[in-house]
C-alpha cells in the first residue's frame, strides 16, 4: 500500500493515464474545474512523450544512424546536377564536429542525424567523383577496340564479356571509353585474362524504359562501363602490350576456378539443374531456361537464384557447426579451448572465400559483411543478431556502395532482415518459452515450434520485400510462404551443404556424389516452384506507382522494425497508407520509347495497344509488365486497332483522337493535318496542327508517359527539366520543354492564288 502523500507509480498505458488523472485531479481541485476530457488528452501527451524518451534512451539510436545515411545518399540521387564535392564535404565534416561538441546536450540525437544525412550525400558524391569516366552519348559503329577481358559471363543464348580498353578508334568520333560491355555470339567468348582486337558496334548504356523505371546507365556508371554493344565480325587473340596488372591475374584465376567448378557440374548434372547449381555456387545465373526462371519467381523462390545474405548465412552455418562438431570431438578440446570463436573464424574464412567465388557483385559484398559482422560479434562474445548488428552492416555496405541503396536487392534484402531480426528480438523470445502443459511440449517435441518459426520468418520476410518486389518486378507472390516452407528446408538441409561438400572434394577427385545430391534437392525445389506457380491467383500482378509511395513504405518498415514502444503502429499506419496511394495510382494514356519507335496507346477497352517500328521485346515487356498485363509480347491483340502502312501507323485513343507514328518524312503533313498527336524520330514541321513528340524532344527527355489532362496530355519524362548526371549527360545545346502537351492553335494558310488552266481558258 503506497504511502499517504507519495505518488502513486504504476507501469503501463493504464498507470499512466491514473497517475496522470490523479495529478490533474489535484490541480483541478485548485483553480477550478477543468475542461472535460482534458485529464484524459494530457495523460495521453504525457504517455507519448515517455514513449518517445524510451525510444531515444542510450543504445536506441544507432539503428537510426544508417537510416539518416541512407537518406543522405538518396538525396544525392534525386539532385538534378552532381554537387560540388568539396562544399558537401566541408558541410558534413562541419556537421559532424558540431554534433560531436553537442555530445552532451538534447540537440545530440538531431545533430548526429543531420550529420549522418550530410555524411551520406558527401560519401555518394565523393564516389562518383572518384570512379568518373567516359559514358557513350550516341551510337558508334565499326568500332576498332583492343583491350584486356575483365569478365565473362555465359548466357541462355548469347555470352558476354566486359573489355577494358586501351586503344579505340571510331570513324567521325574522338570519344575514348575505359570499359565497354559486348555480347557475342555463344561458345565465341574470350577467355578471361587475354588480350583481344575486335570490331564492334557500341550503344550508349541503356536508359529508363519510361519514366520511373529502372535505370541502367547508372548501374552500369558504377560498374565503370561506359557503353555495351556486340562484336561484328571475328576476335583475334594478340600480345598484349603489358601484363595487364594483378587485378587482371586475379580475375583470370578466379574465372578458371568457375570453370573447372562448372566442368564438374557438368558432368554429373544437365539443364536448369546445372545452371541452378552453378548459380548457388559461383553466382551465374543468366544460363537457367525461361520458364524456370519464371516459376522461380512467381512462386516466391527467385531469391534463391541470387546469391545473399541466405546462402551466406548456410554457407557460414554449415562450416561453423561442422568445425565446432569436428573439434568438440577430440578430448579435452571443448573443455580448455575457446572452439566457439576458432569456428567463427573458420566460417569468415568460408564465407569470404565464397564472396570470391561468387564474384565479389555488390549484392553478395552486402551478404558477406552481414555475416561477417555477426561472426565477428561471436568471436568478440558480443550478441550476434542485434539491431546494432544489423546498423553495422549496413553502414558498411553504404560507405563501400553508396550505389546499393537504389538497387533493388540491397532494399529487399535489408527489410527482410530487418523484418527477422525484429522477430528475433520481439518475438521468437515467447516462442521459446516453456510450455505450460503437455500438449505444448509434444508439439514443440516433434518440430512444431521449428515449422511455426520458419513459417513466420517467411511470412515476415515476404510481407517486408513485398512493396520492393511490387515496384521494381509489378508483381507479388500470393504463395510465397507455401514455396518457401516446401522448398527452403530442402535447399538448407541438402542443396547447399552438398555443394559445399562438393566443393571441398573436388580436389580429391570425390565430388560426383555430392553433385547428384545437390541434384536432387534442385529437382524438388524446381517442383515446388512449378506448382506454386500454377496455382491460381499465383501471378499477382501490380500496376506501376511512383516513387513517393515506396518512400513512405520504406519508412512505415522502419518504424515498425526499430521501434520497440507502442509507437511502432504508427509504422503500420504509414505502411496501410502507402499501399492505397500505389494502389491509386493513374496509369499513362501513352508510352513513348526514348528512340521514338514503339509508342503504346491505351484504346477504349482500357488496355494499351502497340504501335512499333522495332523488336524491342525487352521493351515491351517492361511496358506490359507495369500495366499489369498478363499479354506477352506475341500478342496478337496488342496490334489491334492499329493501321499501318510504309509511311507510319495510326491508332486511336479511348476518346476517338488519333495518335500517329510518322516513319517517313513525307508523311508528316498527313498526320499533322489527322492525327491529335504525331510521334516521330524525325524532325517536326514547326507549322505541325498536331501536338507533336519529335527527335528534339526525345534527345532530351527521353521515354515519354502522357496521361490525358483536357484536350491536351500531362507529360512525365524519364529525364526531368534540367537533369545532367554522369550516366545520364544532358543533350548540348538543347532547349527545354514543358511538362504539358496542348492542342495549337489552328493556323490560317495563305490561299494559292494561281487560277486551274481550265478557267482560263473558259473565261477566254
Amino acid at each position: 500500500m503506497a504511502e499517504p502523500g507519495r505518488p502513486v507509480r504504476s507501469q503501463g498505458i493504464a498507470g499512466t493515464w491514473i497517475a496522470g488523472t490523479w495529478t490533474v485531479g489535484r490541480a483541478a481541485s485548485a483553480r477550478g474545474l477543468a475542461p472535460a476530457g482534458f485529464d484524459l488528452w494530457t495523460s495521453l501527451a504525457e504517455t507519448l512523450r515517455q514513449w518517445a524518451r524510451a525510444e531515444a534512451g542510450a543504445g536506441r539510436l544507432l539503428p537510426w544512424v544508417p537510416v539518416a545515411f541512407g537518406g543522405g545518399i538518396a538525396l544525392y540521387f534525386a539532385a538534378d546536377h552532381e554537387p560540388v564535392l568539396w562544399v558537401v564535404a566541408a558541410t558534413a565534416i562541419a556537421l559532424m564536429l558540431g554534433a560531436v561538441l553537442l555530445r552532451r546536450s538534447r540537440l545530440f540525437a538531431p545533430a548526429i542525424m543531420i550529420a549522418a544525412v550530410a555524411a551520406g550525400h558527401a560519401t555518394a558524391t565523393w564516389k562518383t567523383v572518384r570512379i568518373a569516366h567516359t559514358v557513350l552519348a550516341k551510337p558508334l559503329y565499326s568500332v576498332s577496340l583492343s583491350g584486356f577481358v575483365e569478365t565473362r559471363d555465359i548466357r541462355e543464348r548469347t555470352d558476354r564479356f566486359v573489355l577494358r580498353v586501351t586503344a579505340m578508334d571510331a570513324q567521325r568520333s574522338d570519344v575514348k571509353l575505359e570499359r565497354v560491355r559486348l555480347s557475342v555470339r555463344k561458345g565465341t567468348a574470350p577467355e578471361v585474362g587475354s588480350f583481344v582486337q575486335l570490331k564492334a558496334r557500341l550503344l550508349p548504356p541503356l536508359s529508363p524504359v519510361r519514366p520511373g523505371s529502372y535505370d541502367f546507365s547508372r548501374d552500369m556508371f558504377f560498374q565503370g562501363i561506359g557503353a555495351s554493344g556486340f562484336v561484328m565480325g571475328t576476335i583475334a587473340a594478340s600480345v598484349p602490350p603489358d601484363a595487364g596488372g594483378l587485378r587482371l591475374r586475379y580475375a583470370a584465376f578466379m574465372q578458371g576456378l568457375r570453370d573447372a567448378i562448372d566442368a564438374r557440374i557438368r558432368a554429373t548434372l544437365e539443364g536448369d539443374n546445372r545452371a541452378i547449381a552453378i548459380a548457388l555456387l559461383t553466382g551465374r545465373r543468366d544460363a537457367i531456361s525461361t520458364p524456370v526462371n519464371d516459376a522461380m519467381f512467381i512462386s516466391g523462390l527467385g531469391h534463391v537464384l541470387s546469391i545473399s545474405g541466405y546462402h551466406m548465412a548456410v554457407v557460414a552455418g554449415v562450416v561453423f557447426f561442422a568445425v565446432r562438431a569436428l573439434l568438440a570431438l577430440i578430448p579435452g578440446m571443448a573443455a580448455g579451448f575457446a572452439i566457439k570463436k576458432w569456428s567463427a573464424a573458420a566460417a569468415l574464412v568460408a564465407a569470404a572465400f565464397y564472396l570470391l567465388l561468387s564474384g565479389a557483385e555488390v549484392a553478395t559484398q552486402r551478404s558477406f559483411f552481414m555475416t561477417a559482422v555477426v561472426l565477428i560479434a561471436v568471436m568478440v562474445d558480443r550478441r550476434a543478431i542485434t539491431f546494432r548488428t544489423l546498423a553495422v552492416a549496413a553502414l558498411i555496405v553504404l560507405v563501400v556502395a553508396p550505389e546499393a541503396l537504389v538497387h533493388p536487392s540491397f532494399q529487399m534484402s535489408f527489410a527482410a532482415t530487418l523484418g527477422l531480426v525484429a522477430l528475433v528480438q520481439i518475438g521468437m523470445p515467447n516462442l521459446f518459452a516453456s510450455p505450460d502443459h503437455s500438449a505444448t511440449a509434444r508439439i514443440a517435441m516433434w518440430g512444431g515450434r521449428e515449422i511455426a518459426m520458419l513459417f513466420l520468418a517467411s511470412l515476415i520476410a515476404g510481407l517486408a520485400t513485398t512493396p520492393y518486389a511490387a515496384f521494381h518486378f509489378h508483381r507479388v507472390t500470393p504463395f510465397g510462404v507455401l514455396a518457401n516452407l516446401g522448398a527452403m528446408p530442402v535447399v538448407s538441409a541438402l542443396v547447399m551443404p552438398a555443394g559445399l561438400l562438393g566443393l571441398i572434394a573436388a580436389p580429391f577427385g570425390l565430388d560426383g556424389p555430392f553433385w547428384w545430391l545437390m541434384g536432387i534437392g534442385i529437382d524438388w525445389m524446381v517442383a515446388v516452384s512449378r506448382w506454386v506457380a500454377a496455382l491460381p491467383g499465383a501471378v499477382g500482378r501490380i500496376s506501376a506507382f511512383g516513387i513517393a509511395p515506396l518512400i513512405a513504405a520504406s519508412l512505415g518498415i522502419i518504424v515498425m522494425g526499430l521501434l520497440r514502444t507502442p509507437l511502432r503502429w504508427a509504422g503500420a499506419v504509414v505502411l496501410l497508407a502507402a499501399i492505397l496511394w500505389g494502389l491509386c495510382a493513374r496509369q499513362p494514356d501513352i508510352l513513348i520509347a526514348g528512340d521514338g519507335q514503339s509508342v503504346a496507346v491505351r484504346g477504349r477497352d482500357g488496355q494499351l495497344h502497340l504501335i512499333r517500328s522495332s523488336k524491342d521485346s525487352f521493351l515491351l515487356k517492361e511496358w506490359l509488365a507495369a500495366d499489369a498485363d498478363p499479354r506477352d509480347a506475341g500478342s496478337a491483340s496488342l496490334a489491334a486497332g492499329v493501321s499501318c502502312d510504309e509511311a507510319g501507323c495510326v491508332t486511336p485513343l479511348a476518346d476517338g483522337r488519333l495518335v500517329a507514328l510518322a516513319l517517313r518524312i513525307d508523311s508528316l503533313a498527313d498526320d499533322c493535318s489527322r492525327a491529335a498527336l504525331v510521334v516521330t524520330a524525325r524532325p517536326a514541321p514547326p507549322d505541325c496542327a498536331a501536338m507533336v513528340v519529335d527527335r528534339q524532344r526525345l534527345a532530351r527527355q527521353g521515354a515519354l508517359a502522357l496521361t490525358r489532362s483536357g484536350d491536351g496530355f500531362a507529360v512525365q519524362a524519364a529525364k526531368t527539366r534540367g537533369t545532367d548526371r554522369p550516366w545520364s549527360p544532358a543533350a548540348a545545346g538543347e532547349t527545354d520543354f514543358s511538362a504539358s502537351l496542348a492542342p495549337q492553335a489552328a493556323v490560317p494558310r495563305n490561299r494559292d492564288a494561281t487560277p486551274s488552266e481550265a478557267d482560263l481558258q473558259a473565261e477566254d
